[in-house]
């Protein structure tokens, strides 16, 4: 078998398995991504909602602690 066609499989199966690693990289930021959006949604939480609290409420945040 001619070595050049060795080498255009054996890179085309490379190519492959970036492909596939690519979309599974892809597609686990995507979930991270969406699980970050329903947090700050505060989808699927028990807690209770903010939107009839009083003005001032929750506006001031300590984040040095």
């Amino acid at each position: 078998m001619d070595m050049s066609l060795v080498m255009a499989a054996m890179a085309a199966q490379v190519g492959r398995t970036q492909t596939q690693i690519a979309t599974s990289i892809l597609k686990s930021n995507l979930d991270t991504e969406k699980s970050n959006v329903l947090t700050l949604l505060g989808a699927g939480q028990n807690s209770p909602s903010l939107a009839n609290v009083g003005a001032g409420v929750g506006g001031n945040l300590n984040i040095s602690a």
